[in-house]
């Protein structure tokens, strides 16, 4: 009897070993939970690679994501005194806009959508002709302080703006550096921006038109001139020079100051864009403290800088926005972060700028 049950045993434990090996076959223990996930990913991976599944583009660069791109862009009014360079935050802007402010410097609005840094800075006071750019990009215009009369305009013309002279220092939308001077070291904490916005009822989103995009092989077949740098003089008195240089391998150019090349403050990081865009137009000073009235309605001639070729073009303001031309179509924007030049009518183009042809 003993020896029937040990044979039942030994059966039993026979089968069940074969259908063990039988079902793990090719296997190693514990391997099919991770195969399985690792499988998944490949696959993942392989048809974002094959189909190109980026959903969105951000307006301003161009360039595909994955993330929402329906959120406030902020327009920041960053100092270019020789005091507050190197500044910080200027290499992350999708846009940038030079122009003059009182005296021979210029001043700029950055446009941060695509990256949003943590600080920006130093920040300075508006201006009508910043603000009116901000508003055309759905922006939240960021700024420190401003004569009575400008606040009030941006009150009652309905821009959305944060006014640093408001949260001055307060550690959580702006602080001071102590290791610069006033005028010269407000910066802009861009976490604070959210909980502030939301204080004064500033809606979160907007639906934002993008500007129009071409390929490089567009640019490279076209007309214009092969130009290896650039220099556009904003007052010969003052010294106060901007310059452009191609690099071909990256294909982006870099930007100089008065001869220094514009770096982040932090890291000595480069500004790197695909487009410059310079544009006259006519400036007016309007007041005994310099100020200026800049035309950016008229439309008029200016350059346009791609891929190391210079085009000549025409401007157009549409809905607030500095839009290239050639001739009755839009010349179109290289995916990537551009700067744009404004600079007066008098003198012009062909005195304020000077380039020079690759190859010489």
């Amino acid at each position: 009897m003993k020896k029937i049950i040990l044979g039942i045993l030994l059966l039993m434990t026979l089968l069940l070993a074969a259908c063990t090996s039988e079902s793990g076959k090719g296997k190693q223990p514990g391997d099919a939970p991770e195969s399985n996930d690792a499988g998944e990913a490949d696959s993942s991976s392989e048809e974002e690679t094959e189909e190109g599944t980026y959903v969105n583009v951000f307006p301003f660069t161009g360039e595909p994501t994955n993330d929402q791109v329906d959120h406030r862009a902020l327009a920041v009014m960053v100092n270019n005194h020789s005091k507050a360079r190197p500044q910080t935050g200027l290499s992350q802007a999708d846009i940038v806009y030079e122009l003059l402010a009182e005296g021979e410097i210029t001043r700029f609005l950055a446009v941060f959508h695509s990256t949003i840094p943590d600080e920006i800075g130093p920040i300075r006071s508006a201006r009508p002709y910043y603000f009116n750019l901000a508003k055309a990009h759905e922006a939240i215009y960021t700024y420190h302080g401003a004569a009575d009369f400008i606040n009030e305009q941006i009150r009652n013309d309905g821009h959305d703006y944060l006014n640093g002279a408001t949260y001055d220092n307060d550690g959580r939308l702006f602080k001071r550096d102590n290791t610069r001077k006033a005028p010269h070291n407000s910066y802009l904490l861009t976490e604070g921006v959210t909980p502030v916005a939301d204080r004064k009822g500033y809606e979160s989103s907007r639906n934002i038109e993008p500007f129009t995009f071409i390929n490089e092989n567009a640019v490279l077949n076209s007309g214009g001139k092969e130009v290896s740098d650039l220099k556009i003089v904003y007052s010969e008195r003052f010294d106060t020079t901007v310059s452009y240089a191609y690099e071909p391998k990256a294909g982006e150019y870099v930007r100089y100051s008065d001869g220094k090349q514009t770096v982040e403050r932090d890291n000595n990081a480069p500004i790197k864009l695909a487009n410059v865009l310079i544009i006259e137009t006519n400036h007016q000073v309007i007041d005994s403290a310099g100020r200026r009235d800049i035309d950016l309605t008229s439309g008029g001639e200016g350059y346009l800088l791609q891929a190391g070729k210079l085009r000549e073009i025409t401007w157009k303001n549409e809905s607030g926005r500095i839009i290239p031309y050639e001739g009755d179509e839009k010349a179109g924007m290289l995916p990537g972060r551009t700067w744009v030049n404004v600079i007066p009518s008098s003198p012009g183009l062909e005195q304020s700028v000077s380039y020079r042809l690759t190859g010489e």
